[in-house]
């Protein structure tokens, strides 16, 4: 830090020979020296900001110290930019923020906001403590965390989303020629989330569909202690068709000003994507505890010192008669003088106190609300004209896959901004035609199929419910969402905790999973790892059985997402989508009558609430999807035999119904829990768990799938639990108690 501040002091002061020697360098016509100093300004904060946040760190007042250190030519392309293009930051990109933060009247402090993120006060405008983050709502800033290149999915839907919203006739979030912007390393333009967006924003143009979407690699030629060979970046993205390549020296202002403007202009221009290679430096180490010595030599840390830009504005500025090198010095005081005296005030500000405070924004729940919408079918004549006729109510009972493909026509008809997105689900309907016809009925621009990329189909999600859409991407396999899953946990569950609910990306993500297929399957097409989701704070796990459940619980998920900003996650167990059948062949115990828009008050599903069926008083089953079928079997056996059963479908995986569980379990005293998903991180051990803590002190059993992975064929059937593992349990807990 001292070496930093050192060099750069040293070198303006030895500017003084070139200011006396009569030399002057002419500012280019589109630039004025107001801007020259107002930028150079932007810069000046951004660094005293990194050094402030040592300074905190070292008093034991501050907690994170990455910073924008060598990148403070990143004001430029903020300068290039308007204030209304929504921008999402990298994580040194300081300048930019405070820059932006200057092209709005009556925003409050950039550099004060940005120290209350680096001491976690409570007060901090945009997550409220909870992180340091850029960000802020009216500068159209997104806050982003720090997992590499994860943002660039969601940016690429938000620069879909902005044409789209026009087409569809609805206002918009940001104005109809807005640029998106996206900033990330040098490292994070290696890693795959990257990668596949940018190749998404490019097949997307080649499409001739709008992508107007700037990305900006700040290349400092190194990723924490890995150094990026030089002239990678250009190598790997300078000549790629579909994606218009510029170049700046980010230590020149000038040259990354003027650079950025071309770039910004061709993107609004021509609504297709580009890419700014802005070359950069690092200063000061990764962060504030990385000791660069260790793994750098010293004459490149020593060249990249050379290169500082602010070393560089401070030459422009000297070398055009603007400011004196003591001038120049006084401005950096003086920024270092009102940064510090920020900072000692921010010190002591109070941050958040409780749990409840911390999690307050992770989840907002106004059920009344959420009934109302979920309720409300759009008027008569519109549902007629989207049904083409005949109303779902009207049909004869369905199955489980007509009931959503109806309830979704239903959903997209009461929300103008619904749109349903993935793989193969626009012309062929999805693998198992559960949105047949949705295209032909809601048109190409609601119903449309993606790229063979869960990644891109979850970031155009991210983007369009951020720009004010409803988005219903599906993702074909509960086992292809794995390699995208970070989509979920660290982008749309997170946002609204680190936008202390300012930012919401509501969705609705529907996915097949689940065992029991047959003719079919294999691990890739059979999965029951629902663990990974049932972990992330605040996502809505939605898991219908019965074909009623599934409309009912599908039109809450979209109101949920519509009302509270809910992240859903819809699963459909996929060998049940065309069951008909329950305990004999040709009883249609597995279909359902469509209910009409007047009965659907009544029989609202709301979040966290399950299903009993009987009141059977021996024994409680606690199940969901497949595993409520196999017990409804069961129960229907032990009944015949005297031995009186209740099965309770959860519906919810997350939120849990406990309270319901919990009543059906001191009914009977006895617990059984079926559980498809694995033993181990499966749905049981929450419910088990709930019992205890709730103080159930009967007996509990559970059985649950192996801890393997779905075999195809016959194998299957070793490793998920059977309907007769579900007897003979229930049998033995009953044999116990009596």
């Amino acid at each position: 830090m001292e070496q930093v501040d050192e060099h750069l002091i040293e070198t303006v002061k030895g500017l003084d020979a070139v200011a006396g020697s009569g030399a002057r360098r002419a500012l280019p016509p589109d630039l004025s020296a107001e801007e020259v100093l107002r930028l150079f300004d932007a810069q000046l904060g951004s660094r005293h900001l990194d050094l402030a946040a040592r300074w905190l760190r070292g008093r034991g007042e501050g907690f994170y110290t990455i910073g924008s250190s060598g990148h403070e030519g990143n004001a430029a392309v903020a300068a290039a930019l308007r204030p209304t293009d929504p921008a999402l930051l990298h994580y040194r990109s300081g300048a930019f923020f405070v820059e932006r933060a200057r092209q709005v009247d009556g925003g409050s402090d950039p550099l004060r906001d940005v120290l209350l993120g680096v001491v976690a006060a409570a007060e901090e405008p945009i997550s409220g403590g909870r992180h340091k983050v850029f960000g802020r709502r009216d500068l159209a800033v997104l806050p982003q965390t720090s997992t590499i290149a994860s943002h660039l999915p969601r940016a690429l839907g938000m620069a879909f989303a902005v044409d789209r919203v026009r087409k569809l006739g609805l206002e918009g979030e940001y104005p109809r020629d807005a640029v998106v912007v996206c900033s990330f390393g040098d490292a994070s333009a290696n890693h795959s989330t990257a990668t596949g967006a940018v190749n998404a924003a490019v097949q997307v143009g080649f499409r001739g569909l709008p992508m107007p979407l700037l990305l900006v690699c700040e290349d400092n030629g190194i990723g924490i202690s890995v150094p990026t060979p030089d002239g990678w970046v250009a190598h790997a993205y300078g000549s790629r068709p579909g994606l218009e390549y510029f170049t700046a020296d980010g230590a020149d202002l000038v040259d990354a000003l003027t650079t950025a403007r071309r770039a910004a202009d061709w993107v609004r221009r021509h609504r297709r994507p580009a890419f700014l290679h802005l070359r950069t430096v690092r200063l000061m180490g990764h962060a504030g505890t990385d000791v660069e010595s260790a793994y750098r030599r010293a004459d490149r840390i020593a060249a990249d010192l050379r290169r500082d830009p602010l070393i560089g504005t401070a030459r422009l500025l000297v070398d055009t008669g603007l400011l004196t090198p003591a001038e120049v010095l006084d401005r950096y005081e003086g920024t270092r003088s009102r940064v510090l005296d920020l900072a000692r005030e921010v010190a002591g500000l109070p941050r958040l106190r409780s749990a409840a405070e911390v999690v307050a924004p992770l989840a907002p729940a106004t059920p009344s609300e959420v009934a109302r919408v979920a309720a409300e079918a759009a008027p008569p004549e519109r549902r007629a004209a989207v049904f083409g006729g005949t109303l779902p109510e009207d049909e004869p009972p369905m199955t489980l896959a007509q009931s959503i493909n109806r309830a979704l026509l239903d959903v997209m008809a009461r929300h103008p901004g619904a749109l349903v997105f993935g793989e193969d689900v626009a012309a062929k309907g999805g693998v198992y035609g559960v949105t047949r016809g949705l295209l032909r009925k809601a048109g190409a621009a609601r119903v449309f199929d993606t790229l063979l990329d869960e990644q891109t189909v979850l970031g155009l999600a991210l983007g369009a419910g951020v720009s004010g859409l409803l988005p219903i991407p599906e993702i074909q396999y509960l086992a292809y969402l794995h390699n995208a899953e970070d989509q979920l946990r660290g982008e749309a569950a997170t946002l609204q905790f680190f936008s202390d609910g300012q930012y919401r990306n509501p969705m609705v993500v529907r996915i097949a999973g689940y065992g029991y297929q047959k003719g079919f399957g294999g691990h890739f097409h059979n999965d029951d790892a629902v663990g990974v989701l049932r972990d992330v704070p605040g996502l809505v796990i939605a898991s219908p059985g019965r074909p009623d459940d599934a409309a009912a619980m599908l039109r809450t998920c979209a109101a949920a997402a519509t009302v509270d900003g809910a992240v859903c996650v819809y699963l459909e167990p996929i060998a049940l989508y065309h069951t008909r059948d329950l305990h004999a062949d040709g009883d249609d115990g597995w279909t359902a009558p469509y209910r009409p828009p007047g009965e659907w008050a009544e029989h609202h599903v709301p979040l966290g609430r399950a299903r009993t069926y009987g009141e059977g008083t021996d024994l409680t089953l606690v199940s969901w999807a497949n595993g409520l079928a196999m017990s409804l079997r069961v129960a229907a056996r032990l009944e015949r035999e005297g031995i009186g059963c209740r099965v309770v479908d959860l519906r919810w995986l997350a939120p849990l119904p406990v309270a319901d569980v919990v009543r059906e379990a001191e009914a009977t005293g006895r617990v059984l829990v079926v559980d498809e998903t694995r033993r181990t991180g499966g749905v049981s051990e929450g419910v088990l768990a709930a019992l205890v803590d709730a103080g159930f002190t009967g007996r509990m059993a559970r059985v649950a799938s192996a801890d393997s992975f779905i075999p195809l064929g016959d194998a299957a059937l070793h490793v998920l639990v059977s309907e007769r593992d579900v007897e003979a349990a229930a049998r033995e807990l009953v044999r116990r108690e009596r």
